[in-house]
């Protein structure tokens, strides 16, 4: 029997993909021009994870009553981010669809590419019910679901054709050096960065890794090898608690009702 994205959607170690799929978005200049001019989430990163996390948890695992909150929250989030056609700003539209679409499309493709590296390959039936299941993380929000590409096949001409035009800018080299190389923040996240470094570089396609002036060689490719290949061998045998900490800290947060039917 197929699984779905309730499935896999809790797997803590999906959190290793954050720095990728951020970069991935503010490469593409729509997203990294609000990224720069409205956010100022590389100076704050942990909330920025805790706000998109909780969401995806909410519309995944979460009580309609929840869901709805969090898509307040994202929205009021949101309203300050917009363009108008007179604005000579590059600036992103919060709401503008496309924008959207590339944000979700990096968070499925990184979910995906995380996971396959620590449990192996997801079998057909499941690869294609987890993708037609993502789209939910954008059609909770204002993504018109018929934007989302209809099936696998579909979006893997979407995203190469969108890789193609993807190259990180002033804008998004600023951000990423921010995020990456934090100055100021609490001791534990400036001492695993390092690590976050490697991963994301190492996840990035090659393109991407060298707009971003990520340094890459022989020995952070057999150091990432090597954490990758840690985690497949130890991951998977640790307790679904602890898998699914992430998961269920964030929900947790969210106050009773929570976790709804699908928990």
């Amino acid at each position: 029997m197929a699984r779905g994205l309730a499935d896999i959607g809790a797997e803590g170690v999906l959190l290793a993909g954050a720095g990728r799929a951020i970069l991935m978005q503010i490469s593409n200049p729509a997203v990294g021009h609000g990224v720069a001019e409205h956010s100022n989430f590389a100076e704050r990163p942990l909330d920025r994870l805790r706000a998109t996390m909780t969401y995806v948890y909410a519309v995944v695992y979460g009580s309609e009553e929840q869901l709805a909150a969090v898509r307040r929250a994202v929205n009021r989030a949101h309203a300050p981010v917009r363009r108008t056609a007179d604005d000579a700003s590059k600036g992103y539209n919060a709401f503008d669809a496309q924008s959207q679409l590339w944000v979700v499309a990096t968070l499925y493709d990184t979910a995906v590419t995380v996971y396959e590296k620590v449990h192996g390959p997801l079998d057909d039936g499941t690869a294609d019910r987890v993708y037609s299941e993502y789209a939910r993380i954008g059609t909770a929000l204002q993504l018109p679901s018929e934007l989302w590409p209809a099936d696998r096949a579909a979006f893997a001409n979407y995203w190469n054709e969108s890789l193609q035009h993807l190259e990180p800018d002033a804008a998004a080299l600023r951000v990423a050096r921010d995020l990456l190389y934090p100055s100021s923040g609490p001791l534990l996240l400036r001492l695993g960065m390092p690590l976050a470094r490697l991963l994301t570089a190492g996840l990035l396609p090659d393109q991407l890794r060298e707009g971003f002036k990520l340094p890459w060689n022989a020995r952070q490719r057999r150091g990432f090898d090597g954490t990758m290949r840690l985690l497949a061998a130890a991951y998977p045998r640790l307790p679904r608690r602890v898998r699914h900490w992430p998961k269920d800290y964030y929900l947790g947060r969210l106050g009773p009702g929570a976790l709804g039917p699908h928990a």
